[in-house]
């Protein structure tokens, strides 16, 4: 009895020993989880770096800015778009009056590209085909002629008539009687500049009865079409590299032959009608010679704008397909 009493007592003591020594164990390894939990308390996740904004887009360039090649393309396609101007015709309505103030715009803009810029004489040497005009009532406007005529009007004694400028009304009644019904279309629009000789050439081919029929009585073509090149002959008397301004002298106006277009024949293109003589001869213009000025406000190697007294726009670009200059009987 007594000796399974000492063996219980034993066996309690181990059991006791060794649950202590577990018990130790265990709180040997607390300062390692408290070590653990202190660690991820501690550490702070990690900082995103800040995002970058994004860049806002650029603003589309201004007028103001645009490059030269960029505003003479406009020009291009106002003036592909305006038939040189044509399509805008203040007789007929306001429409493409818009249109109109838009093409003077981009113009305007390449014009202060080179403003105080001199224009060289060697720059205007060659042909030049013209693109665009702002002129209400005729592209044939572009002809020293026809500038001689304005400029003749704006010297007279009377400028006005009734209630109107002389000029704008003559070159408003010249179109109406030359262009109404197909009697007659302008074509090509061209000058060639010679510096070595001093002189300008002024060319615009015109077609006579191209599209004309009686209305409601039949579609076929009534009449044959005929026509060719006017020319005038210019002198240049000055030119001013800082301002471009040239000054011209009319001399004659002749005709030439256009291919494909048939003519009135050799007898038509040898008249050459002395305008320069005949023109001081006329009572209302006193004795004065036939004159007129353009000044060339840009000028570069392929592009030409120029200004007549009135302000209005002649846009000129080197052809892609050249003539043969006009050959003197």
């Amino acid at each position: 009895m007594k000796l399974a009493l000492f063996i219980l007592l034993a066996l309690h003591a181990t059991i006791s020993k060794a649950f202590r020594s577990m018990t130790t164990m265990n709180r040997g390894f607390e300062p390692l989880e408290s070590y653990l939990d202190s660690l991820g308390s501690s550490t702070t996740p990690p900082t995103t770096p800040p995002t970058t904004p994004p860049t806002p887009p650029t603003p589309p360039t201004s007028p103001t800015h645009s490059t030269t090649t960029t505003l003479k393309l406009n020009i291009l396609k106002m003036g592909a778009f305006l038939d040189r101007g044509q399509s805008f015709n203040p007789t007929s309505g306001s429409y493409y009056h818009s249109d109109m103030q838009t093409a003077r715009h981009y113009i305007e803009e390449l014009v202060a590209t080179q403003q105080n810029s001199p224009k060289p004489l060697e720059l205007l040497n060659g042909e030049w085909q013209l693109v665009f005009s702002s002129v209400s009532h005729g592209l044939f406007r572009s002809s020293p002629f026809f500038l001689a005529v304005q400029e003749a009007f704006k010297k007279g004694a009377e400028t006005e008539a009734f209630g109107q400028d002389k000029a704008q009304l003559f070159f408003k009644l010249h179109e109406l009687q030359t262009c109404s019904w197909g009697v007659s279309k302008i074509g090509r629009i061209a000058q060639r500049i010679d510096t070595s000789s001093n002189t300008l050439y002024s060319e615009f081919d015109t077609s006579l009865l191209s599209l004309t029929v009686f209305p409601l009585i039949g579609w076929a073509k009534m009449f044959p079409t005929f026509g060719g090149s006017v020319i005038t002959k210019s002198d240049i008397k000055n030119y001013d590299e800082q301002s471009g301004k040239l000054s011209l002298q009319v001399d004659f106006t002749a005709s030439q032959k256009v291919e494909g277009l048939p003519d009135l024949g050799d007898f038509v293109r040898k008249i050459k009608v002395p305008v320069g003589a005949i023109w001081k001869l006329l009572p209302w213009n006193s004795g004065r010679p036939a004159t007129c000025t353009l000044t060339n406000v840009y000028l570069d190697d392929d592009f030409r704008v120029s200004i007549d007294v009135d302000g209005e726009y002649f846009c000129y670009t080197r052809p892609l397909v050249e003539r043969q200059p006009y050959q003197t009987n």
